[in-house]
């Protein structure tokens, strides 16, 4: 599910797991494990295929009972979290489609670079709430643009997302890894305990919205997700992207 390599000093982790790196638990726990184990290291994440992720696996959540998604939710925070709370510094290098949870996995980031595909939002298209670490960690990463972006639930192309500031630069195919793992490189020459500490500063705000409202605000975002008419919206929302794909086929 995960390829871990080491490339001139940087860990890359490159996320495998089917064909567009939908995110179940399995996933999610072993990603946060893996961040985890890194402590040390400078990451660069990325993704096989043409999709950096295409989101949550939907199929996985409709199927589910309520257990499987308290499991599941709690997960996903946690990953997201590893991500954007990891010492050293993370460049996600989106080499493809970053969608719903994709998009948020690529905001926890501290550089983000993309090269192909669509990135956005589309919790709200689909029929369910963000959690409170996902929220916050995309407010931290643009701001204002958080508003549109959530709301709107509207995909973008690179040049789109570097306008909106959600992507910091957009690479050719073949250069994506290679330049990734520069800005890694670079961020990395900083002393580390410097380095950390004034993440940790930048990251103040986001993490005392995140503390202070989890507690209240994922007990109804756990709700939401086990209600029945979000349920019903879910297989509505996969039953028209299995038609889209028929009538392409």
């Amino acid at each position: 599910m995960l390829r871990v390599e080491e490339r001139a000093g940087v860990a890359v982790v490159e996320l495998r797991h089917g064909k567009v790196n939908a995110q179940d638990l399995e996933l999610l726990l072993l990603l946060a494990d893996t961040m985890d184990g890194l402590t040390d290291a400078a990451v660069v994440l990325t993704g096989a295929g043409s999709s950096f992720s295409a989101g949550v696996d939907l199929r996985r959540v409709v199927t589910g009972d309520d257990e499987h998604i308290d499991e599941f939710l709690t997960a996903l925070s946690r990953a997201l979290l590893a991500v954007f709370r990891h010492p050293r510094p993370v460049v996600a290098a989106v080499n493809g489609h970053a969608i719903a949870g994709g998009c948020v996995l690529a905001a926890a980031a501290d550089v983000r670079l993309m090269s192909a595909g669509s990135i956005g939002l589309t919790e709200l298209r689909v029929g369910v709430p963000f959690p409170t670490a996902a929220i916050e960690i995309v407010r931290y990463a643009v701001g204002s643009t958080a508003h549109p972006l959530a709301l709107f639930a509207q995909l973008h192309d690179p040049q789109e997302a570097q306008a909106m500031g959600l992507i910091h630069g957009v690479c050719e195919p073949e250069r994506l890894l290679d330049e990734a793992v520069d800005r890694a490189t670079r961020l990395a020459a900083v002393a580390p305990a410097t380095f950390a500490l004034t993440k940790r500063q930048l990251h103040a705000p986001a993490e005392a919205r995140i503390a202070e409202r989890t507690g209240r605000e994922d007990a109804e975002v756990r709700r939401l997700w086990k209600d029945a008419d979000a349920r019903a919206a879910i297989s509505a929302f996969l039953a028209g992207l299995d038609s889209s794909a028929a009538r392409r086929s």
